[in-house]
């Protein structure tokens, strides 16, 4: 061996024998902390490597570094689903939406595309076998449990936590033609709407007002028959919110609390052009402050959940910061990169809350991972990107061309058509008691047992 590659090897053998020790380190560390009393789950909705990266390096430079940098055991976890058959051998869908996701981690099954914390079956229409959720597990031992979403509360990742049903998008009671079976008239639990105030989660935040209100439908069948949501929810002692200053003014006597910001989905925190063909969008700044004054950040949200849900038992509570998939979709990098960089004050929040509370575990991970790519800015003519491209100017100072290239067909250059998701692992960061079980490779069905410290 040459003496260059034996200098090599030794560091190899050196860094790895650090690596082990550390990981041993915080073996030992998770044994003598025990299982954790409160934990916090951080989803980024569609947030794969490229797009914390194109955060990271945005808002804070190459050199920067962010909230997720603290957290500090690392790993990834693989996402692939099912595909309907008649099983019990279903086949592999290697590129998964969000509900069949967050079914795998909600209930530590695998399940198809579309489904809501229900387990597989022969096609999307016909219901599957309800699986039983972490935040019940949690509910059982007496926990508090709480919901944040910057998407509609009634959403896919949000939904598998408090609700099971076939198809995700029967999220209202004026859904619910596409669940006939499932309706309270047919005896079964209703639209996700519904189960969440049903399921007597204790903080429940976000969007989607209009599949609570009028605009949602009546309830068919059951103690609410006729009603609303929204006054089924008041039925059973839910305060019902709707402003960033109501939210502000809440104290732990009120919950439980049902916080609905907007009719949709949450506004996102920047904003920008769509991505365009060829060299793309000419560089340029993001716009900031695009959140209307009236609806909370995420980071507050994520606040006032840890101030309310704190009790002598403990906590579970599930964040997501659903438009960084939402944005990846329009090819929206702005939009896109604000998200993540709120998300990461969010993360923030949990920090500091777990400086003074050692024995809360934190969890940040993606349910899938997305399109976008950073590419070299430089190129031109056939160098180009075959996608939708746009090029922003960083905290260095500095072009950075982000490129999407996973929609079908060329699409109006100003509309570029839906991006799809793809199928590569994604990232996970965890911080306390049991954060080393996160280390490697592992599987979002693995999370269910992580997030319980099993």
């Amino acid at each position: 061996m040459k003496k260059g590659q034996l200098l090599a090897a030794s560091a190899a053998a050196l860094l790895f024998g650090l690596g082990t020790q550390i990981a041993q380190a915080d073996d030992q560390a998770d044994a003598k902390a025990g299982a954790a009393k409160n934990v916090i789950l951080f989803i980024g909705d569609g947030m794969g490597v490229s797009e914390v990266t194109a955060a990271r390096y945005y808002q804070y430079g190459a050199r920067g570094r962010m909230n997720f940098d603290k957290l500090g055991s690392t790993g990834y976890q693989t996402t692939w689903s099912l595909k309907p058959g008649e099983g019990p051998n279903y086949e592999v869908d290697y590129a998964p939406d969000s509900a069949s996701t967050g079914t795998m981690w909600a209930t530590g099954k695998k399940t198809i595309d579309e489904r809501i914390s229900q387990g597989p079956s022969s096609a999307i229409d016909v219901p599957g076998k309800n699986l039983r959720t972490v935040l019940e597990v949690f509910q059982a031992k007496g926990k508090r449990v709480g919901n944040v979403s910057t998407a509609e509360i009634t959403d896919a990742t949000p939904a598998v936590l408090n609700a099971k049903i076939s198809i995700r998008g029967c999220q209202a009671p004026k859904d619910m033609g596409l669940c006939p079976t499932e309706t309270k008239a047919k005896g079964g639990l209703g639209s996700i709407a519904e189960q969440t105030v049903d399921h007597k989660v204790d903080v429940v935040l976000g969007g989607g007002k209009g599949r609570f209100d009028d605009a949602g439908g009546a309830i068919a069948g059951g103690v609410d028959d006729g009603k609303t949501v929204v006054q089924s929810a008041e039925r059973q002692g839910y305060k019902v919110i709707g402003s960033k200053g109501q939210l502000e003014r809440l104290k732990a006597s009120d919950m439980p609390v049902l916080g609905l910001f907007n009719a949709s989905n949450m506004t996102t925190e920047w904003t920008g052009p769509q991505a365009i063909p060829g060299d793309g969008v000419k560089a340029h700044e993001c716009e900031t402050g695009h959140r209307p004054n009236n609806e909370p950040s995420l980071q507050l949200m994520t606040e006032k959940a840890i101030e309310l849900l704190q009790g002598k038992r403990g906590f579970f509570l599930q964040v997501e910061g659903a438009s960084i998939d939402k944005q990846d979709h329009a090819a929206n990098a702005c939009g896109q990169i604000g998200e993540t960089v709120a998300f990461d004050r969010a993360i923030g929040v949990a920090l500091k809350f777990q400086e003074e509370n050692p024995d809360t575990l934190i969890i940040v991970t993606a349910d899938h991972s997305h399109t976008s790519q950073i590419v070299a800015e430089d190129s031109s003519g056939t160098g180009n990107p075959t996608g939708y491209s746009d090029n922003l100017i960083t905290k260095d100072g500095q072009v950075m061309r982000v490129t999407y290239g996973t929609a079908g067909g060329p699409g109006p250059v100003a509309t570029p058509p839906s991006q799809q998701h793809t199928g590569a692992v994604v990232p996970i960061w965890a911080k306390g008691p049991g954060a080393s079980a996160i280390l490697g490779t592992t599987d979002h069905t693995d999370l269910f047992d992580i997030l319980q410290g099993k």
